[in-house]
């Protein structure tokens, strides 16, 4: 058991440490990095050319303006002048004077384009509004008559709440889970392929296995490769959590976060529990997969090749979900969510949109793990056949001889 996890160890290790990983660990964030500082900066740019500096000789209505639309005015520009420098440097969108000519409220907008339709609709809400409060004053209403000009109509609405985007979140659920099993899938099925098939025929293989056993060598190797993609999960998983904290504080996101943070939840909750459990148990079977067909390649030079059965079941299977995504009680969805290689997709499919019971997704992972146990069993068997034999027949004439060695 001891050499067994040696083994693990050495294939953890060696992996974690290459740079290939590192890079694959810190590609998402550099790019995510990148992205989000480039649009910061786009988005506080624009900002600062689409707002409009706002002029009056009366303190209070520009001060009344600003207090209603502080996010959309360039509270510098204080004079006339000023804000014709700032139109002139393109560093304001124009100005609008205030003015109040015999209780009668008047605004002059100076820029280069038209006022776009959401701020002209901001400063005529409140032009209306300082011009109400003007004629109550002229008409000198008593309280009650002036009480009952402010009378509003009432509008209600009775909708099912959070229906849409419980359906956006399953949605956006269903995709992030089958690209990122499928990313992980093609990732580790061609890492694991190439491990396996660099060690075979070489003399180092014979004296391995004279001191342990080829099961006990192939668990390692799996095991080794595993806990490298946790590994990474786990990462992501951090980095994630660094992420959005980060996101629903930012001034570009957190408006985006405040208004959707019901289906944000529910997005993290669909990723987690059972269906990552899936996503890891599926990882395992289908690097058990890409080791036998690392082992099944001619000689070491053939390593590149070695991943392409895997890859092209993954494919399969990745591709397969489209048609079910917005169909999960589909009698053929129901069928592959207990196949295994197709349970990684379609079960967390049926989970995410509520069409499976504890009862179904207890049997789909106990299927799972049952061909776990005896394909990396069996496989184990005859692995010392396969990574011994040095005869270059082919896939077909490798496979038999290591079916022939299993005994």
């Amino acid at each position: 058991m001891n050499k067994m996890w040696i083994v693990t160890a050495q294939t953890y290790l060696r992996q974690v440490k290459s740079w290939s990983f590192i890079l694959l660990i810190l590609t998402p964030f550099i790019f995510g990095g990148i992205g989000m500082g480039i649009g910061s900066i786009s988005a506080n740019s624009a900002d600062q050319e689409d707002r409009i500096a706002v002029v009056s000789s009366e303190a209070s209505l520009r001060d009344g303006y600003i207090k209603q639309n502080k996010d959309d005015v360039a509270k510098k520009y204080t004079t006339v002048d000023a804000s014709k420098k700032a139109l002139k440097s393109k560093d304001i969108a124009g100005y609008l004077v205030l003015s109040n000519s015999d209780k009668q409220v008047k605004a002059t907008f100076h820029g280069n384009d038209d006022l776009d339709s959401g701020t002209k609709s901001r400063v005529q809400i409140y032009l209306s509004q300082v011009q109400q409060q003007f004629n109550l004053q002229n008409a000198k209403l008593t309280g009650a008559q002036a009480a009952a000009l402010q009378t509003q109509p009432q509008f209600k609405q009775d909708i099912q709440k959070n229906v849409g985007k419980q359906n956006i979140a399953m949605l956006i659920s269903f995709w992030v889970m089958v690209v990122m099993v499928y990313i992980i899938l093609i990732t580790y099925s061609s890492i694991t392929a190439q491990e396996i098939a660099s060690e075979k025929g070489t003399k180092i293989m014979e004296i391995i296995f004279s001191s342990t056993s080829a099961v006990k060598y192939f668990v390692g190797k799996i095991l080794g490769v595993l806990l490298v993609i946790v590994t990474q999960i786990l990462v992501y998983v951090l980095g994630g959590w660094i992420v959005l904290n980060y996101a629903k504080s930012a001034s570009l996101t957190k408006d985006f976060f405040a208004d959707n943070q019901t289906m944000i939840n529910s997005v993290i909750h669909n990723l987690f529990g059972v269906n990552m459990l899936f996503l890891l148990l599926g990882v395992v079977l289908f690097t058990i997969l890409s080791a036998l067909s690392g082992a099944l390649v001619s000689k070491a030079e053939d390593a590149s090749k070695a991943a392409q059965p895997s890859i092209m079941l993954a494919m399969l299977t990745f591709f397969s979900t489209f048609p079910f995504q917005n169909n999960p009680e589909s009698i053929f969805a129901k069928i592959l969510s207990y196949v295994p290689f197709f349970s990684s997709y379609f079960m967390p499919l049926r989970v995410i949109n509520h069409a499976a019971s504890p009862l179904e997704i207890g049997l789909s992972l106990l299927i799972l793990l049952v061909t776990i146990g005896l394909m990396g069993y069996y496989i184990g068997r005859m692995y010392k056949g396969l990574m011994l034999q040095t005869d270059t027949h082919g896939f077909w004439s490798s496979l038999k001889s290591g079916l022939a060695y299993n005994k």
